[in-house]
């Protein structure tokens, strides 16, 4: 599963409708050219893409009034919902998931309604344990990787790996039960994009021929 199409369908699902620039905006605004590949040509690939395989729609606008080329603006279709949902809910629970798509998954988590996430994440730990067991069948945490030969390290590795996983999660579960954040259904949650003209002191400022289309 790659990052970019969550997040570009979380992008243009937040605001509505979107351009293309305005999507690049927002993903620099969260810092996802830092820990995703949501690079300006990767962004505008991807909603060319979702457009054809008619996961968004494509509306054309006229020209500015002060200049400029007419823009493209984007619009989740039925599909493009049902695929931004499915993507989430997938990112949420999978216990082995790329952090750049765990990242995302967490960045659109209010798109939920609060008890669906708290057993999705409850999933996730489910997964992890089970993955952490699998690994000491062949391992005991407590006689150290050396025991393993250098080998071990890889054992360790995985154990450590899914306890902090599992530890994480966990204590994301108890901030959300305790009450943290607006859910889908408890009132307006806060989504952190940017209006358009709107200043982003995170923009890389790389110029790039897709964002005037």
């Amino acid at each position: 599963m790659s990052a970019i199409r969550l997040l570009v369908l979380g992008a243009v699902r937040q605001h509505g409708r979107a351009h293309g620039y305005q999507v690049r905006n927002d993903l620099e605004f969260w810092g996802a050219h830092e820990w995703s590949n949501a690079k300006p040509g990767s962004i505008y690939h991807a909603l060319k893409q979702l457009a054809k395989q008619e996961m968004l729609h494509a509306h054309e606008i006229a020209p500015s009034t002060v200049g400029g080329p007419p823009r493209t603006e984007y619009e989740l279709t039925d599909k493009g919902t049902e695929e931004f949902f499915a993507l989430l809910r997938e990112a949420l629970t999978t216990y082995d998931q790329k952090m750049d798509v765990l990242s995302a998954g967490v960045g659109f988590i209010v798109d939920l309604e609060r008890a669906e996430v708290i057993e999705l994440l409850k999933q996730r730990v489910r997964g992890l344990e089970a993955w952490r067991s699998s690994a000491t069948d062949f391992y005991t945490p407590e006689d150290g990787p050396e025991s393993l030969g250098h080998i071990g390290e890889i054992m360790h590795m995985w154990v450590h790996s899914a306890d902090a996983g599992a530890e994480w999660t966990r204590g994301l579960i108890e901030r959300i039960e305790a009450g943290a954040y607006t859910f889908a259904g408890e009132g307006e949650p806060v989504l952190g994009v940017l209006k358009d003209g709107d200043e982003n002191p995170y923009a890389t400022g790389v110029p790039h021929e897709g964002d005037l289309l």
